[in-house]
């Protein structure tokens, strides 16, 4: 199983753990990763805010390149997936867009190559029965909510890959690592990533009402598929503690850091000092790590 890797401008930069722990997982399951060569920024949703043309360039380009090496992508980042998928929805069987956006590159883009968020992958591609057999380290006693944001199974008709409103690729995931995920409303809730430096005011009850959710259905932590969700709902967590005089302290985890957690790979690959709300002090307690 081979992919073309698209790690996007977070895993080489503020998420560099979830780029690590990807890597390691994938090596660990046997998912080869190819990462493109000389990959550009997806736009993101700075792009197709601002020109629509661009919105669909910027992720052709890169599909071009895994066109080139005979490959699907994979994305980590739910916003490159979504970014990705969203231009092969759009190009496919419109000729007269494709041709512009092939202009627009200097490349001629045919719209071929697959896009695949990396949860894909691992919960639908690889599945829960071989990762349970990597399995050295059950997380036994770990309470978590699946977090998918707003992105990574919508819009239905461009992902398709789980259920848009109740996805559950995530917790089969979690299961079968030993964790036990609760079952709470908030996981495809928008967290308002994007609007962190223009209505802060808005992120703030967005983040508080994610987290409150999730305490009150008894979760120890949230697991996410997305470097601004885990961004934002753990380096926001004291900004939003201090305005809504609470205290929340829960860890945010992405997925591939529990899975390798799990599947005994190095702790020093997991980033866990990284964290806003250092995770360790829970698993210790848990008797996890």
């Amino acid at each position: 199983m081979k992919y073309a890797y698209y790690p996007g401008c977070s895993l080489h930069s503020t998420a560099t753990e979830y780029d690590a722990t990807t890597r390691a997982v994938c090596a660990a399951l046997g998912v080869e990763l190819a990462e493109i060569p000389d990959w550009n920024c997806c736009g993101a949703t700075s792009a197709h805010a601002t020109n629509h043309l661009l919105s669909l360039a910027l992720p052709a380009r890169d599909l071009v390149k895994a066109e080139n090496m005979g490959l699907d992508v994979v994305a980590p980042c739910a916003a490159c997936y979504s970014r990705m998928a969203t231009t092969l929805h759009e190009t496919k069987g419109n000729e007269v867009l494709r041709r512009k956006v092939s202009e627009i590159i200097g490349a001629d883009f045919a719209a071929t190559a697959k896009a695949k968020s990396l949860l894909e992958v691992l919960a639908v591609d690889v599945g829960p029965k071989v990762v349970e057999t990597k399995v050295q380290k059950p997380l036994k006693g770990l309470k978590v909510a699946a977090y998918y944001g707003c992105l990574l199974v919508r819009p239905p008709d461009v992902t398709g890959w789980d259920d848009a409103e109740n996805p559950q690729s995530m917790e089969r995931l979690m299961t079968a690592l030993g964790a036990e995920a609760v079952d709470w409303p908030f996981k495809t809730e928008c967290c308002g990533a994007s609007l962190s430096v223009s209505r802060t005011d808005v992120v703030l009850k967005l983040v508080n009402d994610i987290l409150a959710m999730a305490k009150s259905c008894g979760a120890d932590a949230l697991v996410c598929a997305c470097p601004m969700c885990q961004a934002n709902l753990d380096g926001r967590q004291p900004a939003v503690e201090k305005a809504y005089k609470t205290t929340y302290h829960l860890p945010v985890f992405y997925f591939t850091q529990l899975m390798s957690l799990a599947m005994g790979i190095d702790e020093w690959k997991l980033g866990f000092r990284r964290h806003s709300i250092d995770p360790r002090e829970l698993l210790h307690a848990k008797e996890i790590a």
